[in-house]
């Protein structure tokens, strides 16, 4: 399960690396800042954040897949939700409610806040070289 998650993780960073990119050219261009905040974050927990946990989990062997599974899940969606919910109230590209908007954010940032509190845990449960099946 390891493996499928650690290819997952890399490949939601890819997406967000390009979508991360592609807001920098399109401010580049445009010579407008206002994704800026949204560029920012896209590139930090969704390429770089994600890519780094894929890396990880190809990397180590971790004794608790049950909380891989739930700290790759609260990964992606906690990335999506902050950065929709950041994009919705600063930049209110449909005129959403703002207390929606404000919720939206709030919430994808708890969840992402929630994924890195698990991967500090996952990296402590971690087996050593040469151990299998968890024993010692």
């Amino acid at each position: 399960m390891q493996n499928n998650w650690s290819l997952r993780l890399i490949r939601f960073s890819a997406i967000f690396g390009l979508i991360g990119t592609v807001l920098g050219s399109h401010m580049a261009g445009a010579g407008s800042y206002a994704f800026r905040p949204i560029h920012a974050h896209i590139l930090l927990v969704g390429w770089l954040s994600m890519f780094a946990w894929g890396i990880f989990y190809k990397a180590y062997r971790v004794r608790a897949t049950k909380l891989v599974n739930v700290q790759g899940w609260t990964a992606i969606i906690g990335s999506i939700g902050l950065t929709v919910g950041m994009w919705l109230q600063f930049l209110k590209p449909f005129n959403v409610n703002e207390v929606f908007s404000l919720i939206f954010y709030i919430v994808g940032g708890t969840i992402l806040l929630i994924s890195f509190a698990l991967f500090v845990i996952v990296t402590f449960l971690t087996e050593k070289e040469g151990e299998s099946n968890g024993k010692r």
